[in-house]
C-alpha cells in the first residue's frame, strides 16, 4: 500500500496539469481486506449491530435517540428532546444504513449497547467479517461545513453522516461516554495525515450562537481523532501520541471490524437548565471513502435530565459514604416547570410525605427520586446509594514521657486507649494535619520509638478501618525524671523538739505521710519516724526512687526537783533525778545529782543527756516557828489545834510531844482532863511550836462518898494556869469553896462539914494558854452527899 501511494504521488508530479484525474486516483486508496484469524473467526467475538433480534435495531433514529441513547433503553421518551435527524436520512429498514444500534453480545466491548455512526454501511461494523465496511450509496452525502467549521481538516471531507437533535437540559451540565474507531489505522496512515473528520458539537439555540466541539481529549490533549491517538510501534513511525487513550489494534481487540479504537471517552458541557440546545454527531471520510470510521455513544449515557446534588449544589456519584448517620441533604436537581411532582424511595419503598425537591436522609440505604414533568411519558429517575459506617469513639489525648538515659522516646502506642476505646479501632499518627484528615500512607512509622519534643502535637486518624474515622490530637509532654534529695535540720532531737525537713529535685513532692506537696515541712516525732519523699517535676514525672531521712526521737529529760522549807541550821538534799546519759550543772556550780542546801535561796539545775538540754529549778524557803493560837476541845475528845504559819509551809500537828505526827490539825478521841503536850512543826524542819494544854472538862455530878468515883472536882491540870479562880456557891450565893493553891478541888465539904446534897454553882476564870484570852467557864453541879 506504501508503494502505491508513492505511485500515486510521483504520478502527481509528472502529471501536474492533469490534477482532476490524479485526485481521483488519490481518493482511491485500495482497501486492504480484513486478515482473517483463528481469534477472528470464532463465532461471537464481535459486537452485534442492528441484529432484528434485539428490539431497538428496528427503532427509527428518533426512537434509538430517545429510547437508547438518552433513556438507556427504556420505553419513557424524554419530552425535552425534539427535532430528530439523520443524514444520509435512511430509514430503519434499511440494512446498508450509516446508523443503528449495537449490542455489545458476548463480547468484553466497553459498552453494553447504545447508537453507532458510520462512515459506510453501519452493520459491518460487527456481526461478520465481510473485508471491510463498504461505502456509502455514491452521491448520497458530500462534506459537511459545520464539521469542517469545528476542525479545519487538513484535506478534503466526504462521505459525511450525522445524527442532530434539539434538546433542553434539567441540570447544568451535560455528558455522554463515547469512544472513537477507525479503519485508518492501517500502515503508516495515521502518520501521513489521513484523519477522518469527528466532532460532538453542541450550541444553543440562539441566534448568532456557534458550536462547541466535545470531542476533545482532556487538559490540553487536543482532539479525537487518528493523527491525535496514535500508539506506540505497530508500525506507526509517528508514534506515540496521546497513546493512553489508545483503546487497541484488531489484532488483539476483535469485538468491531475497525483497525484501532479508543478507550473509552466523555464528553462533558457545562449547559444552562431550561435552555434549548442543539446536538450533532458527525463523521465523514478524509481524502478518500475507502477507510472508514465510527463512533460508538453509550447507551443511557447522554444524561440531559435530572441529577441528584449535594446541599452545595454539586452532583453526587452513584455512591457516597456517610458516617455515624449524620443527615444528608439530598436534592433533584431539574428544571421545575409548574405541575412538577416529586417521590423519594428507600430501598425501592416510597417515603411517605417525602414529595419535595429535597429530602433529607438519616440512615444507609439506596435513595431513589422520580420527578414527573408534564408531558412525559414516565417519571424521570435518579439514584443514589448511601452506604453507612460508624466513626469509632476518639478524643483529644495528651502523652507524658519521662526520661530517662536509657529511655527517650516516645512509645506512641500507650497513647491508644486514652485516645479511642472503640474495639478494632485503626490509628494512624501524622505530623500535618492535612495529611491526618487525608488519612494518606504520609503517616509516622515506628510509632513504637517516635523522638518527639515538649509540647509537640501530632494528628491522629482514627478509623474504624473502613471509610469513617475521626481526626483528634495527641499533645506530647516531655520532661527529664526527676532525682529526689531530702535533708533535716536535726536529725535527732529530744521529744516534744522539731525539726525541719527539706527535699529537693522537683517542682512538687509527695510525701509518704503527708497530703501536702511542698519542699519543706517542720516535723515533731514522738518516736524514730522514717520520712520518705519523691520528686515530681514540672509536667508531672515522679522520681523513680524515693529519698528517705530517719529522725531519731531522744527520751524527753525529767526530773523531779523539789525545794523546801528550812529552819535555821537545818540542811535539805535537793535531787535533780537520774537518766541515761544525764550531766548536771547547778547554779551553784555543783555537778552532781544531788547538792545540800543550807541557806535558803533559788537553786536551778541543767540536765543534759548529749542532744538536748533543760533547766529545772526549784526554791529553798526560811522556815518560821508556826504559833499554836488556839486550841479547841469538847468533852467528847475532839481537839483542833489551830495555829499561825507565816512561811505558808505545810504542817504537821502531835499531840504527843513530837513521837508522832500528823498533817490534819484535829485529834479524836483525847482523854478529858488530860494534860496534852502539843506540837506544830514546818514539814522536813526542825521549826516546831509547843504548848501544854489541859483537856478541862468541868463535872455536873460528885458523890464524895469515898469509892473514888466522882469524889471530888479537881482544878489540878489548871489551877497553875495565869488568873485562875474557882468558886462554887450555893443557890442562895453563898460561896461554899474557892480554890486554893494548898487545896486546888473540891470535895463537897464546907468547913469541915459536908454539905447537903443540893444543886450548886460554879465559876472557872483563867487565862487559855494558847490565845492567851481570859476564859470564864460557869454551870452547876449536883452534889449528892450520902448521910
Amino acid at each position: 500500500m506504501l508503494n502505491y501511494r508513492s505511485k500515486n504521488y510521483l504520478l502527481f508530479l509528472l502529471l501536474a496539469l492533469f490534477s482532476t484525474q490524479i485526485n481521483a486516483q488519490k481518493s482511491g486508496r485500495k482497501v486492504l481486506p480484513e486478515k482473517k484469524t483463528a481469534q477472528s473467526m470464532k463465532a461471537g467475538v464481535f459486537i452485534d449491530v442492528n441484529v432484528p433480534s434485539y428490539t431497538p435495531s428496528g427503532y427509527n433514529i428518533e426512537n434509538l435517540v430517545k429510547n437508547v441513547l438518552i433513556s438507556g433503553g427504556s420505553s419513557c421518551a424524554p419530552p425535552n428532546v425534539s427535532n430528530v435527524t439523520v443524514s444520509p436520512n435512511q430509514l430503519q429498514t434499511d440494512t446498508e444504513r450509516a446508523w443503528g444500534y449495537f449490542n455489545k453480545g458476548t463480547t468484553a466491548f466497553p459498552f453494553d449497547d447504545g447508537i453507532v455512526l458510520v462512515t459506510g454501511k453501519a452493520r459491518r461494523a460487527g456481526n461478520v467479517l465481510e473485508g471491510n465496511l463498504g461505502d456509502l450509496v455514491p452521491g448520497t452525502t458530500g462534506s459537511d461545513p459545520d464539521l469542517v467549521a469545528a476542525i479545519n481538516p487538513a484535506s478534503g471531507l466526504n462521505d459525511a453522516v450525522f445524527i442532530e437533535f434539539d434538546f433542553v437540559p434539567n441540570n447544568s451540565q451535560i455528558s455522554f461516554n463515547y469512544l472513537f474507531a477507525s479503519e485508518e489505522y492501517t500502515n503508516d496512515f495515521p502518520c501521513g495525515g489521513f484523519s477522518d473528520g469527528f466532532a460532538l458539537l453542541l450550541k444553543p439555540n440562539t441566534p448568532g450562537s456557534t458550536y462547541t466541539n466535545m470531542a476533545v481529549l482532556p487538559g490540553t490533549g487536543g482532539p479525537v481523532s487518528v493523527t491525535n491517538i496514535v500508539p506506540a510501534g505497530n508500525g506507526f513511525s509517528c508514534g506515540p501520541i496521546n497513546a493512553a487513550y489508545f483503546g487497541g489494534m484488531n489484532s488483539t481487540n476483535t469485538e468491531t471490524n475497525f483497525n484501532g479504537r479508543t478507550i473509552p471517552l466523555t464528553a462533558t458541557a457545562t449547559v444552562t437548565p431550561g435552555v434549548s440546545y442543539h446536538f450533532k454527531m458527525v463523521l465523514a471520510d478524509a481524502s478518500d471513502s475507502g477507510y472508514d470510521s465510527g463512533v460508538f455513544i453509550e447507551g443511557g449515557s447522554f444524561d440531559i435530565g435530572m441529577t441528584i446534588v449535594d446541599s452545595n449544589g454539586n452532583p453526587l456519584p452513584e455512591s457516597i459514604n456517610v458516617c455515624d448517620n449524620v443527615p444528608t441533604l439530598l436534592k433533584a436537581l431539574i428544571t421545575v416547570v409548574p405541575g412538577t411532582t416529586y417521590q423519594w424511595f428507600k430501598d425501592g419503598v416510597a417515603i411517605p410525605g417525602a414529595t419535595s425537591m429535597t429530602y433529607t436522609a438519616t440512615t444507609p440505604g439506596v435513595y431513589k427520586v422520580q420527578v414527573v414533568v408534564p408531558g412525559a411519558t414516565c417519571p424521570a429517575e435518579a439514584t443514589v446509594t448511601i452506604v453507612g459506617g460508624t466513626s469509632p469513639v476518639a478524643q483529644n489525648a495528651t502523652l507524658k514521657l519521662c526520661t530517662t538515659p536509657s529511655v527517650f522516646t516516645f512509645d506512641l502506642n500507650l497513647a491508644k486507649p486514652s485516645i479511642s476505646t472503640t474495639q478494632g479501632a485503626v490509628f494512624k499518627f501524622y505530623l500535618a494535619q492535612a495529611d491526618a484528615i487525608a488519612g494518606n500512607n504520609s503517616n509516622i512509622t515506628g510509632i513504637g520509638a517516635f523522638n518527639g519534643n515538649d509540647g509537640q502535637i501530632l494528628y491522629v486518624n482514627v478509623s474504624n478501618g473502613a471509610f469513617c474515622s475521626k481526626v483528634v490530637t495527641l499533645t506530647l509532654r516531655k520532661e527529664e525524671t526527676p532525682i529526689a534529695s531530702l535533708t533535716a535540720t536535726r536529725l535527732k532531737i529530744c521529744a516534744g523538739e522539731s525539726t525541719t525537713l527539706t527535699a529537693a529535685g522537683g517542682v512538687t513532692y509527695q510525701w509518704s505521710d503527708f497530703s501536702g506537696t511542698g519542699a519543706v515541712r517542720t516535723v515533731s516525732p514522738t518516736q524514730d519516724t522514717t520520712y520518705t519523699v519523691y520528686a515530681i517535676g514540672a509536667q508531672g514525672c515522679k522520681s523513680l526512687q524515693p529519698v528517705s531521712v530517719v529522725v531519731e526521737v531522744v527520751p524527753a529529760i525529767t526530773s523531779n526537783l523539789t525545794g523546801g522549807y528550812i529552819c535555821v541550821g537545818d540542811r535539805i538534799t535537793l535531787d535533780a533525778g537520774a537518766g541515761p546519759n544525764y550531766t548536771y550543772q547547778w547554779n551553784n556550780g555543783e555537778t552532781s545529782q544531788t547538792v545540800a542546801a543550807e541557806l535558803p535561796g533559788l537553786y536551778s539545775v541543767t540536765i543534759s543527756n548529749g542532744v538536748c538540754s533543760k533547766v529545772y529549778t526549784t526554791q529553798v524557803i526560811q522556815a518560821i516557828i508556826p504559833q499554836i493560837i488556839k486550841v479547841d476541845y469538847d468533852e467528847s475528845g475532839t481537839l483542833v489545834v489551830t495555829a499561825s504559819n507565816p512561811s505558808n509551809g505545810q504542817l504537821e500537828y502531835s499531840n504527843d510531844n513530837g513521837v508522832t505526827w500528823q498533817s490534819s490539825n484535829v485529834f479524836t478521841n483525847v482523854p478529858n482532863n488530860t494534860l496534852v503536850s502539843i506540837r506544830v512543826k514546818v514539814k522536813n524542819t526542825s521549826c516546831v511550836g509547843f504548848l501544854e494544854y489541859f483537856t478541862f472538862v468541868m463535872k455536873n455530878v460528885i458523890t464524895p462518898n469515898g469509892d473514888n468515883v466522882n469524889d471530888m472536882i479537881d482544878f489540878r491540870g489548871i489551877s497553875d494556869l495565869k488568873d485562875f479562880q474557882a468558886v462554887i456557891s450555893d443557890r442562895y450565893g453563898k460561896a461554899v469553896f474557892k480554890s486554893e493553891k494548898i487545896r486546888p478541888f473540891w470535895d463537897g465539904f464546907f468547913q469541915g462539914k459536908k454539905l447537903p446534897t443540893a444543886s450548886y454553882w460554879y465559876q472557872v476564870t483563867f487565862e487559855d494558854p494558847a490565845t492567851k484570852k481570859l476564859t470564864v467557864k460557869t454551870g452547876w453541879i449536883l452534889l449528892k452527899n450520902f448521910e
